[in-house]
């Protein structure tokens, strides 16, 4: 006898809502819900089954074209089979929740919306139904669709408890009689849901999920091994959070810190998103702030508002308090980790901070939170915040706080802040000059500056300053200056001399902070934009050293060999460049070629002195 499909919704395959994939993990959700809602039903005492004997099994019939999903769950009589499968959008799961509430969350069903059981039209030209009532004296009820508003129902042929579904996959479906398809998507979406799954026999979701297990039940070599099987590729992670709240909202899950490698992209989510323990999305950009997009892991809600299909996220307010929640119970864990674990803590430090960075610059309220635990590690490798930055350098430096690429960078520099017991900080992170921005107008009067930013009065020997004046109104400072920038003959170079502090330094390169700040920004630009604007920055201050020896000669020198002085000159300047690496990748190729010229030279003077 035929009715009617009563819908608001196209059952036609092109007009339908759901994409064709998720029907493998519509059909199991709803075989869950139906064993779930048998195991509420056994707890109050309404029926007898026991929990070995659940079970949910997915069958491939190549020659009739059949694919079958059977559940030993609760059943359907005739007027429920009408009810729930004859009227989309009708949710059944919310009309057993409401009448049988639990508060234990092992109870949990699965279904949000009627409209699951009817993606199965995605691939089939027609779906039937045989399913036994767990009630008692129930007869087993047939129904059968082929996608048009009408139906057949009539008796069933099923001598046991629960429901059994048959797609009849249509031709331009085939893969759906594929065993290895199937099983990817049944391990994909279904992977960690409540009940043995088997497809042809074969057990699917042996790995239980680790997140629906207290932290306190976890060990180390468990999340290990949880990670490993999520990611067989990667690393073994540098910590991980273990989610478990109940309240405003529920959310479990587990996120790892993993080693960022090379490839790794700062826009994509590796965290998957789950409900009910069911794989709605590898992408959690809806969830996780942009600045935690490297952490790896899952999540898991009920409380997700999902669009009908289940498939993607809409965001709303619980959703932002996700993310909030999130980004607090990430911060409080590094937190502790910096408190109890310092060791462990600076070793992951040079993966963490990139996410810490981050997170300052584009969360106002993050900073507060991790401003504690925000670390630099020094040229004599210490670790330290600004904060103790500043209380061990003070008389020194006043309110600045003194960085350096890293320990190698304009090492003659550093030698001297060394010398004078200054500290200085390794500071080549990829957000750090704009976060050195956000510190300065959070922590004022403090300004951070480079050590070849400034002629700081740690890197003068005051005490040797060539003051006095000759016939001409000349120090011995100005004429070394004039000296030197007669010979670089460069106008894009300006020259200064001063009684540095180590004799063996002959000269730095100085760039005012601002303008190097500025440079550095202008370099990640478009190339054809940079351009423009890098001339602007071309100028550079060279600083020679009034004490070196190596300065003395090259002026006695020029007496007897100007154009060998020449290049001595320009030989210094550019080890200058190179060391505190401002040399062009271009200027390169004439460096080596001046630097044998000259060898080759001094070789030759050498040689007729022997």
């Amino acid at each position: 006898m035929k009715f009617t499909v009563r819908t608001s919704y196209p059952l036609s395959k092109n007009g339908y809502i759901l994409n064709g994939i998720f029907f493998v993990r519509e059909l199991i959700s709803n075989a869950c819900d139906a064993i779930q809602k048998t195991k509420i039903l056994r707890d109050k005492g309404e029926i007898d089954v026991k929990d070995e004997e659940f079970r949910i099994d997915v069958k491939i019939d190549k020659v009739g074209r059949k694919l079958l999903f059977i559940d030993n769950g609760i059943g359907m009589d005739a007027d429920e089979v009408k009810k729930y499968i004859a009227q989309i959008a009708f949710s059944g799961a919310e009309e057993f929740l409401s009448k049988y509430t639990s508060t234990n969350e092992q109870d949990q069903i699965i279904g949000h919306f009627g409209l699951g059981f009817y993606s199965a039209y995605m691939v089939a030209d027609d779906v039937e139904i045989d399913t036994l009532s767990y009630k008692p004296g129930a007869q087993p009820v047939f129904w059968e669709c082929d996608g048009s508003s009408e139906y057949d129902i009539g008796p069933g042929n099923r001598k046991t408890r629960g429901t059994e579904i048959t797609l009849l996959i249509g031709k331009e479906h085939e893969e759906c009689l594929d065993a290895n398809y199937i099983e990817k998507i049944l391990r994909r979406f279904c992977s960690f849901l409540p009940y043995p799954i088997y497809l042809n026999d074969k057990r699917i979701n042996e790995q239980p999920p680790l997140w629906i297990k207290p932290p306190s039940e976890c060990t180390t070599e468990d999340y290990l091994q949880f990670y490993r099987m999520l990611y067989p590729m990667d690393e073994d992670p540098l910590f991980w959070i273990h989610l478990n709240v109940d309240y405003p909202f529920a959310l479990k899950g587990i996120l790892y810190f993993p080693k960022i490698r090379r490839d790794f992209d700062p826009n994509k989510s590796s965290v998957s998103l789950y409900c009910n323990r069911v794989f709605v999305s590898d992408n959690c950009k809806d969830i996780i702030p942009n600045y935690l997009m490297m952490l790896k892991g899952v999540l898991d809600s009920s409380d997700i508002p999902l669009n009908v299909s289940r498939s993607y996220l809409q965001t709303d307010r619980t959703v932002r308090q996700l993310g909030s929640h999130i980004s607090k119970k990430v911060t409080d864990s590094l937190s502790s980790l910096y408190k109890t674990d310092r060791e462990r803590f600076f070793k992951a430090w040079q993966d963490v901070s990139v996410v810490v960075k981050l997170g300052i610059l584009e969360d106002d309220k993050f900073y507060d939170r991790v401003k504690d635990f925000l670390v630099w590690k020094t040229t004599e490798n210490e670790w330290m915040t600004i904060q103790e930055y500043l209380e061990r350098n003070r008389e020194k430096t006043k309110d600045r706080v003194l960085y350096s690429i890293d320990e190698k960078h304009a090492s003659h520099i550093q030698q001297i802040y060394r010398s004078r017991g200054i500290d200085i900080l390794c500071t080549n992170g990829p957000f750090d000059s704009y976060l050195f921005h956000f510190l300065e107008e959070k922590m004022r009067p403090t300004v951070f500056q480079r050590i070849d930013a400034e002629m700081h009065e740690n890197l003068v020997d005051k005490g040797r300053e060539k003051v006095l004046l000759d016939a001409e109104g000349k120090t011995e400072a100005i004429k070394l200056a004039d000296f030197v920038k007669a010979k670089l003959s460069d106008e894009n170079i300006d020259v200064e001399a001063k009684s540095l502090a180590a004799d063996a330094l002959p000269g730095f390169i100085l760039m005012d902070e601002k303008q190097r700040r500025m440079r550095d920004y202008l370099m990640r630009m478009a190339p054809e934009e940079r351009e423009n604007q890098m001339s602007r920055f071309g100028k550079r201050t060279f600083v020679v050293n009034t004490n070196s020896a190596l300065m003395e000669a090259i002026r006695k020198l020029d007496h007897s060999k100007p154009d060998l002085a020449k290049e001595l000159i320009r030989e210094v300047y550019e080890l200058a460049l190179l060391s505190q690496k401002e040399m062009e990748p271009d200027a390169l190729h004439e460096f080596i070629n001046r630097s044998n010229r000259i060898l080759e030279a001094l070789t030759a003077d050498a040689l007729k002195s022997v």
